[in-house]
C-alpha cells in the first residue's frame, strides 16, 4: 500500500508538475499578451498625448517668385483693376516673393510727353497703393531705375530671330493700328518683357489672354539660354487671370482702353459717380430687354453682367438670377451703382496719396533699391556666362 501510495503520490506529483508546466505556459502567454496590450495602450496614450500631426500652417511659398508689370498710363481704368490689379493684391498676400513693376521703359515705345509721363508714373503708383498693393508684402518699383533690365534685354535680343518677333500678334496689331512700320523699340518690346521676368528668376507670371504669345517667347528664351550656357533661368509658368477682358462700354467687341477716342467707352476708377452713371447709361447693349449672360450673341449685356459679378464678388449665375424681371436700362444703373460703391474708398485714397509726391517717390526709390539687390547678382552671373569680363 505504501508503495502504491508512493507511486500514486509520485504520479500525482508528476501530474502536478505537468499542470504547473501548462499553467506556467498559459501564464507566460497571458503575460506576453498583457505586455503587448499594455504596449499598444501606451502607444495609444502617447499618441493621444502628442496629438495628431499638426496641419501645415498657411504660409507664403518661399520657393515661388512672381513678377508682373503695368505701364504708367496714369489712373487705371476698370479693365486694369479687374483684369490685373485685383489679382495682384491677392497674390502678394499668398506668396513670399512678389515684384510689381511700373514699366516706364515699355511706355516709350509710343510717343510720350515727358511731363505727362512723369506725372503718369506717380499717378499709377498712387493708384496701385490705393488699390491695396503693399510695399511691405511686395516690391513695387520703377523699371527704368533698375538698369539691369536693359542690359539683360540686349543679351536676350541677340538670341532671338527677327521673324519670331515679326510674327507676334501684338506687333502686327499695333503696327496696323498706328499705320506705320513701327519702331525697333516696339518690335523688341516682348524681349524686354522677357528680361523683366527672367532678371529676377521669376517662376510665375500673371498674364491675360492677350499675353500668352509673349509668355511663350519668355519660356523659349529661358530654355534657349539654359541650353547654350547651362541651367540658369527657371522656365516661368503663366498664371492666367480668371477675369476675362473687360470690354469697351461703346463697342463690346473691343477691350476697354484708356486710348479709346470715345470718352464714354472707358470707366476710370477715379471717375465721379455722375460720370460713371452717364457712361453706363450710354453703354451699348441690344434690343432685348431681358438680362442674360451669353457673350457670343449678347456681348454688351454680358459685359455688364461680367462687370457686375466682378465688382460684387458674386457668381455670374447669381447676378443674372437677381436681375430677373429687370430690363437692361434699369440694370445698367444697378451695375453703375455697384461700380461706384466698389471704387469710392479707392478714389478717396488716391486723392490723398497724390497730394504727397515725396511719399510716392520714396516708395518707388525704396522698391527700386530692393529690386536692384535681386537683379544685380543675376545680371553679373549672366555676363560671366556669356563671356564678359
Amino acid at each position: 500500500m505504501r508503495s502504491k501510495k508512493k507511486r500514486y503520490e509520485s504520479g500525482t506529483g508528476s501530474l502536478s508538475r505537468c499542470h504547473s508546466s501548462q499553467d506556467g505556459s498559459a501564464l507566460l502567454k497571458m503575460a506576453l499578451h498583457s505586455t503587448r496590450k499594455a504596449r499598444g495602450c501606451w502607444n495609444f496614450i502617447r499618441a493621444l498625448h502628442k496629438g495628431p500631426d499638426p496641419a501645415p500652417a498657411p504660409q507664403k511659398d518661399a520657393m515661388k517668385r512672381i513678377f508682373s508689370g503695368i505701364q504708367p498710363t496714369g489712373i487705371p481704368h476698370l479693365g486694369n483693376y479687374l483684369g490685373a490689379i485685383e489679382s495682384w493684391v491677392k497674390l502678394q498676400n499668398e506668396h513670399g516673393s512678389v515684384l510689381y513693376s511700373i514699366v516706364d521703359l515699355h511706355s516709350i515705345t509710343v510717343p510720350q510727353d515727358p511731363a505727362v509721363l512723369r506725372q503718369s508714373i506717380l499717378d499709377m503708383t498712387a493708384a496701385l497703393l490705393a488699390c491695396g498693393i503693399n510695399p511691405e508684402k511686395s516690391i513695387l518699383f520703377q523699371q527704368s531705375q533698375v538698369p539691369e533690365h536693359t542690359q539683360l534685354s540686349w543679351i536676350l535680343t541677340c538670341m532671338v530671330r527677327l521673324p519670331r518677333l515679326q510674327h507676334l500678334h501684338q506687333w502686327k496689331a499695333k503696327t496696323t493700328k498706328q499705320k506705320h512700320d513701327g519702331t525697333m523699340g516696339l518690335l523688341t518690346y516682348p524681349v524686354l518683357q522677357a528680361a523683366d521676368v527672367l532678371l529676377y528668376k521669376s517662376t510665375h507670371v500673371p498674364v491675360g489672354e492677350d499675353q500668352v504669345q509673349h509668355m511663350e517667347l519668355v519660356q523659349d528664351l529661358a530654355q534657349g539660354f539654359n541650353k547654350k550656357y547651362g541651367e540658369f533661368f527657371p522656365v516661368p509658368k503663366s498664371i492666367l487671370t480668371s477675369m476675362k477682358k473687360v470690354k469697351s462700354l461703346r463697342d463690346p467687341s473691343a477691350k476697354m482702353s484708356k486710348s479709346d477716342p470715345d470718352k464714354l467707352a472707358t470707366v476710370r476708377i477715379t471717375d465721379s459717380p455722375e460720370e460713371i452713371v452717364q457712361k453706363f447709361r450710354k453703354a451699348v447693349t441690344d434690343f432685348t430687354s431681358e438680362v442674360t449672360y451669353d457673350p457670343a450673341s449678347r456681348g454688351g449685356v454680358s459685359n455688364m453682367v461680367a462687370i457686375h459679378a466682378a465688382v460684387t464678388g458674386l457668381p455670374v449665375e447669381e447676378v443674372v438670377r437677381r436681375s430677373t424681371g429687370m430690363d437692361t436700362a434699369r440694370y445698367k444703373l444697378v451695375v453703375a451703382d455697384a461700380v461706384i460703391e466698389k471704387f469710392a474708398p479707392i478714389k478717396s485714397e488716391i486723392e490723398k496719396l497724390k497730394m504727397d509726391k515725396d511719399h510716392l517717390e520714396k516708395v518707388l526709390h525704396v522698391g527700386s533699391a530692393k529690386a536692384k539687390e535681386l537683379a544685380y547678382p543675376v545680371c553679373q552671373e549672366v555676363k560671366k556666362l556669356v563671356g564678359f569680363l
